[in-house]
């Protein structure tokens, strides 16, 4: 790397790329002139210029600035028309007040003369870097013309380019048509007539060859093609295609430069990372070297544990500058093979850790790079006492170290608490060893840490370990809820006791007919739940057909439904329908509007058919007109959601369990008003304590339960309610 013609040929690289893109991809179809920039601006144009766009493509990268101001010509095909040729012109420069870039074309055979300006938007002022890059390729030119180029700042007098080219006949090469085989790892070429191919990178200014190993030049025609295999599949990959005599132009073409989702893993398979971090220095450094040019964005990242596959969380902010960028001679073991320059990335401010990492984003892929070093110069142990936690940190270098407790979310996320607890470490670099101690508000509650003195850090989450200790807290814990339990259910009782005591003519005046959808047999069991919940709750006859299976079996379950609907009209009673999920497909089979998979519609001479023509009677009269009639739903939230309730049903009155407990208490009892506040009170907080334990419970412990479960286990939950009586009724 000493050589200075080695040195300007690397630089040279990490621009010229895009014009040799340029030339060599097959252009697409365009309506007017389009310059492409790597800022925003507006373009205007006179003279033998075609019409152009209002606005620049932002499309190009920046340029070295050892090598500004540059202006380059070349020839390409025509964007409107591949047999025509046009002039390329590619400008680099500073653009430290610079407002502006005014081109001029002159071609002096025939006197033709073009004007191109580049404005800067106004409301982008502050988006422009120091380093400007244009191309514009729409000046048509033809073989044997002579065009000269000038550039000039806007305003005037900052800095002026001028160069003059020779144009010649431009030839497209042989003609190929080639196949890719991902299977094998080739690409299959042949041609109308014989032509020599191989495969090849295109680098800076010819294509160089593969590795030994895949290299291959052969002839190829119509009836003998040819497979040419490669190591990687690459964006700088090429098919290049001469013809058999000596001097023949070739062709390249790159078939997979802009198909990412083709080579992402392979552009990362043969790159080489190597580490160059420094825990001591907090210095995060890592170099890149490829065998394609390519320019990633480089960032940091959070890694939960050490798998591959594991998620990397980006670190806001953390995007590394093109200013710490640098070249630097490769010391890895295969030279030859790679041939390009390295790219080194230097971070600094940063808490050097196994599980902070580089991350590498190209195009619509990326690349996750880790430091190689293990240890640390700090490391933080967690230990617990009666409602308080101890962190015992120890670090070899001045440090400030912080903590928070948090609130696991799930395995990876934990939601920080307010407080934040910071304590520092100034001993030099001997050993140093220092005690925090956090509040233990909760059981639940875990702690982060992280170091604070630097830019950069990764938080680290301690959790205690309380399966084999601190049972009598524990022990404490248990035995106050089941106090607290017990004494919500003799307040209950207490109240419920009242309640008959002060409406002793009720039990027999309103009787509720509880209908529901067979969905599964834990399902019934809730059901059984609910209606014994409701009679010891309020002292009226709940009408359930799982306790009448032999009054059932007798009459029949049609005639039975009407008897029991009878009866609950005659007596001011209610019909309570228990909606679910399993309704609502129930009520769509019954309607012939859902697909049944393979469950049989539900018939009028079973419970739910027999209560949904009833209930459709009811609701049209004999007009046609909506009735009033004395239907009630009710559904639990965590089982079935509003809208499962359908359209045609949503007039009657509504009530989500148990938020709406005490709403429809009142409704039962057939009073106006919600009822006694005493008692709504202490059963809806009852209810309301159940199943959040056991939501808590299942969500910690059996996340992945099948839904039966769920329903069994808040079944059980509704058990305490529906014991208050001596007797509970059975369902077979």
């Amino acid at each position: 790397m000493g050589s200075p013609t080695l040195r300007v040929l690397l630089l040279l690289t990490a621009f010229l790329p895009h014009l040799l893109s340029a030339a060599l991809q097959t252009h697409r179809p365009c309506t007017c002139g389009e310059v492409f920039t790597n800022f925003d601006c507006s373009i205007y144009g006179e003279g033998d210029l075609p019409s152009l766009c209002s606005q620049c493509q932002p499309k190009l990268q920046e340029s070295p600035s050892q090598l500004l101001p540059a202006l380059l010509l070349s020839t390409v095909p025509c964007c409107k028309h591949e047999e025509q040729t046009c002039l390329q012109v590619y400008v680099a420069l500073n653009s430290t007040g610079i407002g502006g870039l005014e081109l001029d074309f002159l071609v002096a055979s025939s006197n033709r003369y073009g004007r191109l300006q580049v404005l800067k938007r106004r409301e982008h002022q502050n988006s422009t870097g120091p380093e400007w890059q244009m191309q514009f390729d729409s000046f048509q030119v033809a073989s044997g013309e002579q065009v000269h180029v000038s550039v000039k700042t806007i305003p005037p007098g900052m800095l002026k380019l001028n160069r003059s080219y020779a144009v010649t006949d431009y030839q497209p090469g042989p003609e190929f048509r080639y196949r890719w085989v991902p299977a094998a790892r080739a690409i299959e070429v042949s041609a109308s007539k014989a032509v020599t191919v191989r495969l090849c990178h295109q680098l800076m200014l010819e294509c160089t060859e593969l590795h030994q190993s895949y290299h291959q030049q052969v002839l190829v025609s119509k009836h003998r093609p040819a497979v040419l295999q490669y190591e990687f599949l690459l964006p700088c990959l090429c098919i290049e295609a001469s013809h058999n005599y000596g001097d023949s132009l070739r062709k390249i073409v790159c078939p997979f430069q802009y198909q990412p989702e083709a080579y992402a893993a392979d552009l990362w398979s043969s790159a080489c990372f190597h580490d160059f971090s420094s825990s001591d220095r907090t210095e995060m450094a890592v170099s890149l070297s490829g065998r394609c040019f390519f320019q990633p964005t480089v960032s940091l990242c959070w890694k939960e544990n050490s798998a591959p596959e594991a998620t990397c969380q980006d670190i806001p902010n953390s995007t590394i500058p093109e200013a710490s960028k640098a070249s630097m001679p490769f010391q890895g073991e295969d030279t030859e093979s790679l041939a390009l320059p390295i790219a080194a990335y230097i971070i600094k401010s940063v808490d050097v850790n196994p599980q902070l990492c580089f991350k590498f984003s190209y195009m619509n892929s990326s690349h996750t790079e880790c430091p190689r070093q293990t240890d640390t110069t700090w490391n933080v142990s967690l230990s617990e006492k009666f409602l308080q936690l101890h962190l015992n940190f120890r670090s070899r270098t001045p440090a400030s170290f912080s903590s928070a407790l948090c609130q696991p979310v799930s395995s990876s996320h934990c939601r920080p608490e307010p407080s934040v607890y910071t304590i520092s470490h100034t001993g030099g670099s001997a050993l140093g060893e220092l005690n925090l101690i956090l509040p233990w508000t909760a059981l639940t509650s875990c702690v982060l840490v992280w170091r604070s003195d630097v830019q950069f850090a990764g938080k680290r989450l301690l959790c205690p370990d309380v399966s084999q200790r601190r049972w009598g807290l524990l022990a404490f814990a248990v035995v106050l809820g089941l106090g607290l339990l017990a004494l919500a259910i003799f307040l209950i009782h207490w109240n419920m006791h009242k309640l008959r005591r002060d409406a002793p003519g009720r039990h027999h005046s309103c009787p509720i007919l509880l209908i529901y959808s067979p969905d599964s047999e834990e399902h019934k069991q809730l059901v059984c739940s609910f209606a014994a919940l409701l009679r010891s709750a309020l002292g009226c006859p709940v009408l359930l057909d799982l306790w009448e299976l032999g009054h059932v079996g007798r009459l029949g379950i049609l005639p039975w439904v009407y008897a029991q609907r009878e009866l609950v009209g005659r007596k001011q009673g209610q019909v309570l329908l228990l909606w679910s999920a399993g309704s609502a497909h129930a009520y769509g089979l019954w309607q012939g509007e859902a697909s049944s998979h393979g469950r049989k519609a539900p018939e009028p001479y079973d419970l739910f058919g027999a209560a949904m023509a009833c209930l459709q009677s009811e609701l049209q009269g004999v007009s046609g007109t909506v009735q009033r009639c004395d239907w009630v739903i009710a559904y639990f939230n965590k089982l079935c959601d509003r809208r499962d309730i359908p359209r045609a049903l949503r007039l009657l009155p509504r009530y989500r369990l148990p938020q709406d407990l005490p709403d429809l208490v009142g409704v039962l009892q057939g009073n106006s008003s919600s009822g006694p506040s005493w008692l709504h009170a202490s059963a809806k907080a009852l209810v309301c304590h159940l199943l959040k334990a056991e939501k808590k419970r299942s969500s910690r412990k059996q996340r992945n339960q099948p839904w039966s479960k769920n329903v069994k286990r808040l079944e059980e939950s509704l058990f305490p309610l529906a014991q208050l009586k001596v007797h509970r009724p059975s369902c077979t």
